[in-house]
C-alpha cells in the first residue's frame, strides 16, 4: 500500500497547485471584465470637433500610478482618464495634443513620419512639419497611430532634464510641454477604430511593450464613429 501513498501525494500536490494558478487565472480575468474605461462622447458636437488630449509621463492616481496614459478633455471641459471617444462620422477632427513626458530614439524611424492628417502634416509648437527627426533635439515621446485610418502622429519630447516636468496628471500648461496640433476626417460611416502609442513605453516590462501599452485607458484605445 505503501508504494502507491508517494505518487498519490504528488499528484494531490500537483492537482492543489493547478487549482491555485486556475484560481488566480479566473481572479485576473473577471478582475479586467469588472473594469471599465469610460466612453467620453463627442458626437453631439456642431461642425468640427475639437479634440484636447494630454500625455504624461505618470498618471498619479488609481491602481497604476506610474504608468504613462493619455488623458482628454470632455465637451464639458474636465479631463477624463479614457481612451475611448465617440467622435461623428463624416467630419472633421481638430486634435491638440499637450505632450508632458520626455523623449528619444526610435527603434523604427517610420514611426516619425506624419500620416493621415488633412495635409500630411501636423504642427509643433506653431511649426508645421511632416517628418519629426527623432535624431534631433528631445525625440519622441510617444505617437498617435490610427491603423485603419492610415494615422501616424509622432509627439515630440520634451528634456529629459525639464525643469518643470508635470508630476500627475492632468497636467497643468505651466509644467513643461509640447503641443502638437493636427486634423483628420473621421470615415463616413460607424464604425471602432483601434488606435494606439506605437512607441514602447512600459517601464520595467520586456522590451517596453507591457503594462500600459495594451491597456485600455493608457496608451491604446478606440475610436468609436457614430452617425452624427
Amino acid at each position: 500500500m505503501k508504494m502507491f501513498e508517494k505518487p498519490l501525494t504528488r499528484g494531490l500536490a500537483v492537482l492543489a497547485v493547478a487549482g491555485v494558478l486556475a484560481g488566480v487565472c479566473l481572479w485576473g480575468i473577471f478582475g479586467f471584465l469588472r473594469s471599465s474605461v469610460p466612453t467620453v462622447d463627442f458626437s453631439k458636437t456642431a461642425g468640427p470637433v475639437n479634440l484636447r488630449v494630454q500625455t504624461v509621463a505618470a498618471l498619479g492616481f488609481g491602481p497604476h500610478p506610474t504608468w504613462v496614459s493619455y488623458l482628454v478633455k470632455d465637451p464639458a471641459g474636465a479631463w477624463v482618464h479614457s481612451t475611448i471617444w465617440q467622435l461623428p462620422a463624416d467630419r472633421q477632427i481638430n486634435v491638440t495634443v499637450e505632450e508632458y513626458d520626455s523623449g528619444g530614439a526610435l527603434r523604427n524611424n517610420l514611426w516619425g513620419g506624419i500620416t493621415g492628417t488633412l495635409d500630411s502634416q501636423a504642427a509643433i509648437n506653431g511649426q508645421s512639419t511632416a517628418v519629426v527627426d527623432p535624431s534631433a533635439g528631445n525625440g519622441i515621446a510617444h505617437t498617435f497611430n490610427v491603423p485603419d485610418l492610415g494615422l501616424n502622429v509622432p509627439l515630440y519630447g520634451i528634456s529629459s532634464k525639464a525643469k518643470n516636468p508635470c508630476s500627475a496628471a492632468p497636467c497643468s500648461t505651466s509644467s513643461d510641454h509640447n503641443t502638437i496640433t493636427f486634423s483628420f476626417h473621421t470615415p463616413p460611416g460607424a464604425g471602432n477604430y483601434r488606435w494606439q502609442c506605437f512607441i514602447p513605453c512600459g517601464l520595467s516590462y520586456l522590451y517596453g511593450n507591457g503594462g500600459p501599452m495594451g491597456a485600455i485607458g493608457f496608451m491604446s484605445g478606440f475610436l468609436k464613429v457614430v452617425p452624427a
